[in-house]
């Protein structure tokens, strides 16, 4: 690889770690925010089966990526990654807790009622969050390289959806039962926002599928990768 290519390889890398750390932190300060995402009523041990946080609107993004990072970069750059949203979201959790105890302004917009109503759960939600996550996507990456090597780099599908299925159930059902037990969630919904979490997290792994395979391409075409090969040492 020429310097040049590793300069671009670099910067590549960067841009997504950031669009990761960023998809991530905010998925963790919008959580509060619930909607109803499909047009029939269905309802599901008395919940509405499409009830979701707005947070899971950026969170598969995040899983996308890993994907992209283990079949393109390898293991060990995923990894870091993941390791880096970890930092990223306990940094802002300390903004937020900070931000909390200094009082506002007489004529501040968002009075000390409205920030705490809104960002009052973050610090509990994060770490739910972390916990969950912090599973999650060590196990996505750790069943994407078992099926990336099972396969001998080829069916690209499978490995992107299987561990997404996985690490996505794994990432629901964790971070349910952490804020149901903090109290953030009332636990008579835990079943029925499970069902839909699940639900939205697979659909939208299957369809973000054919981004995954056109991004993989454009690496292997501009950095001239075969099948099942990674860039590495591009930082040297």
């Amino acid at each position: 690889m020429t310097t040049q290519q590793k300069s671009q390889a670099q910067l590549i890398y960067l841009i997504l770690a950031a669009l990761f750390i960023a998809s991530l932190v905010t998925s963790n300060l919008i959580f509060q925010k619930f909607f109803y995402w499909y047009p029939f009523h269905l309802e599901i041990f008395d919940v509405k089966l499409f009830e979701i946080s707005v947070g899971l609107l950026p969170y598969p993004i995040t899983f996308l990526i890993t994907d992209i990072l283990s079949e393109v970069y390898g293991k060990k750059k995923a990894n870091q990654v993941v390791i880096a949203g970890i930092f990223a979201s306990f940094f802002s959790l300390g903004i937020i807790y900070v931000s909390k105890l200094v009082p506002a302004t007489s004529w501040s917009l968002v009075d000390n009622t409205t920030f705490i109503q809104v960002f009052g759960a973050a610090p509990l939600a994060v770490f739910a969050s972390m916990m969950a996550y912090l599973f999650a996507q060590f196990i996505d990456i750790k069943v994407y390289h078992f099926w990336k090597e099972y396969t001998k780099g080829r069916h690209l599908w499978v490995r992107n959806n299987f561990s997404t299925f996985t690490s996505q159930f794994i990432d629901t059902l964790t971070v349910l039962i952490l804020l149901c037990s903090f109290g953030i969630i009332n636990w008579d919904k835990f079943w029925g926002l499970l069902v839909s979490g699940v639900l939205f997290k697979i659909i939208i792994a299957a369809l973000d599928t054919p981004f995954l395979y056109i991004i993989v391409y454009f690496f292997r075409k501009k950095f001239h990768l075969k099948l099942g090969e990674e860039i590495s040492n591009f930082e040297e």
